[in-house]
């Protein structure tokens, strides 16, 4: 492949909570290298971070296990691309100076400390804030009276920091600025009239500034996000070997690269990305009829209004589960790397009782804005009549990690949203058969995973950064038809209709979960 070629590939960047991943594909879509780095959040002073220097180390490394794979399998160093793009962990709030100095830590999506802010911005707009989102984390940073407030200048998120270091615009992808704040799909820019009342605040009206000056512009699918910059590429790539100009597609967040990279744009079509954090996108074909606490709506790459069940906590209990059964072996004298342990107990969920025999972990690390949670201890309950096995925990941690997210559901459900297929992406979907059988049955709607599931949301931003470049090129294409003509039309993949037995078993297990929620709030403020 030589540089001629290399300028038809499309490079996506994702930052995700426990990841951070890079992938390379060719112009069908087709996975050419793919390199990662893993890192951890940290909980400091009150708030769940990372740190700045921690994302450019964590870039660079990926970046370079990605140049390192492309060159040892085409023989040759890997010196431009035709297009990329950046994709994060939606939400949070980072804030700038003039100066373009950091005024605040990180604050994540997984931080529960804006309750306040968010209860007056949903009744103020008549349109749900979730705590996550970046307006509420601004508001409750006002109502704190936090010094650094009036010397704001930019505020972002992390997908958006990094397009800016590397390019130097201040733009986000439209999917991503629906989790800073509301967005008006006939506009494809943030609502404004919104925008304005949150300015009328008394508040917010004794600010120098108005939201919209401190904002990213809104950008949609396909459209200039600028060009990697000089300082760009060496922060991408420190050796050299990287030239700049290449041409950057807005950045998303990951509940967009999950879209795309499942093909699900397009009206009726849902996704569900599971990693640390769960969410289930549904693109919608009419508004709800209701505010609702527990539903998120945001938008598609391209600006369709999307219903988001966002919950905080997924893998993480089930991890440190499996962590510690490798520990157990490595005791015994087996030492199992974790990508053999994974499949082989998630297998042996397979052995399980479909109600899980009476085992009942809550998987909540942290607060769970669903279920209305400010913190979270994570637990596992049984009585001692439950039947303590293997398969039956491996089962129930499973389950676990996907109740939360069908409490969610049943909204939808009740407000008769049609779904005509649901795809699940993410490290949760790696092993075949075993998470998308459970989803089915939590869901009640058949469940399709790809070959590409494992690749999640950094796949999706290559595929983005793949279509900018093709609109560069003459695409006449929307986003949706772009996806399903040029990418998916003949797709790989597996699709599992819900069991009755798992359908019956899960709905008793999520009766319990519902009922252990009682004995994790008294953990939550007891322990």
């Amino acid at each position: 492949m030589n540089r001629t070629e290399q300028k038809s590939t499309a490079l996506g960047l994702e930052l995700g909570s426990t990841r951070i991943k890079a992938v390379l594909i060719a112009p069908d879509g087709t996975v050419l290298a793919s390199g990662a780095h893993d890192w951890e959040n940290r909980y400091e002073d009150g708030y769940w971070t990372y740190h700045m220097d921690e994302v450019w180390a964590g870039i660079q490394d990926a970046y370079r296990n990605l140049a390192g794979d492309y060159a040892k399998i085409y023989g040759e160093p890997l010196t431009t691309v035709g297009a990329m793009g950046v994709s994060a962990m939606m939400h949070g709030y980072l804030p700038f100076d003039k100066n373009g100095n950091q005024l605040a830590a990180f604050r994540t999506w997984r931080n529960t400390t804006t309750g306040p802010a968010a209860e007056v911005l949903t009744e103020r707009f008549h349109f749900n804030i979730p705590q996550r989102w970046s307006v509420a984390h601004l508001y409750q940073a006002i109502l704190n009276g936090e010094d650094h407030v009036k010397d704001i200048a930019f505020l972002t998120t992390l997908a958006g920091y990094v397009h800016w270091k590397l390019t130097g615009k201040k733009v986000l992808g439209i999917g991503d600025a629906s989790g800073i704040f509301p967005i008006d799909s006939n506009t494809c820019d943030y609502d404004a009239a919104m925008m304005d009342s949150f300015d009328q605040l008394p508040e917010s009206a004794r600010l120098p500034y108005r939201l919209r000056d401190i904002l990213p512009r809104v950008l949609c699918a396909g459209e200039d996000a600028g060009v990697l910059t000089e300082e760009g590429a060496h922060l991408l790539d420190p050796t050299g070997t990287l030239s700049p100009g290449v041409s950057l597609c807005p950045p998303e967040g990951d509940a967009g690269t999950g879209m795309a990279a499942t093909n699900t744009v397009a009206m009726r079509t849902g996704n569900v990305s599971a990693g640390t954090s769960i969410f289930a996108m549904v693109v919608l074909e009419k508004p709800l009829q209701k505010v609702y606490p527990e539903i998120d709506l945001v938008t598609t790459p391209d600006g369709a209004p999307v219903a988001m069940v966002h919950c905080n906590n997924c893998t993480s209990d089930l991890n440190a589960w499996v962590n510690l059964f490798g520990q157990v072996a490595a005791l015994c004298g087996a030492e199992i790397p974790t990508s053999e342990l994974f499949p082989r107990l998630f297998a042996a969920s397979l052995e399980g009782a479909p109600d899980c025999g009476g085992l009942v972990p809550v998987n909540y690390y942290s607060g769970e804005g669903v279920t209305h949670f400010d913190a979270g201890h994570p637990m596992l309950l049984r009585s001692a009549q439950s039947a303590f096995t293997l398969p039956n925990l491996m089962r129930a941690h499973i389950y676990s990690a996907m109740a939360t997210l069908k409490i969610g559901l049943d909204i939808l459900q009740g407000e008769k949203v049609a779904v005509d297929r649901l795809l699940g992406h993410g490290g949760l979907f790696k092993t075949p058969g075993v998470a998308q059988r459970y989803l089915a049955a939590a869901a009640r709607a058949p469940v399709t995973v790809m070959q590409t599931a494992g690749e999640g949301g950094p796949y999706g931003m290559a595929l983005l950064a793949g279509y900018r470049l093709a609109v560069l090129e003459g695409c006449p294409l929307h986003l949706a038809d772009y996806l399903q003509q040029r990418i998916f039309a003949d797709a790989p993949g597996s699709t599992l209709a819900p069991d009755d037995a798992d359908v019956a078993g899960f709905a008793a297990f999520l009766e319990r979960y519902k009922a252990a929620l009682h004995a994790e709030r008294a953990a939550v403020e007891h322990l």
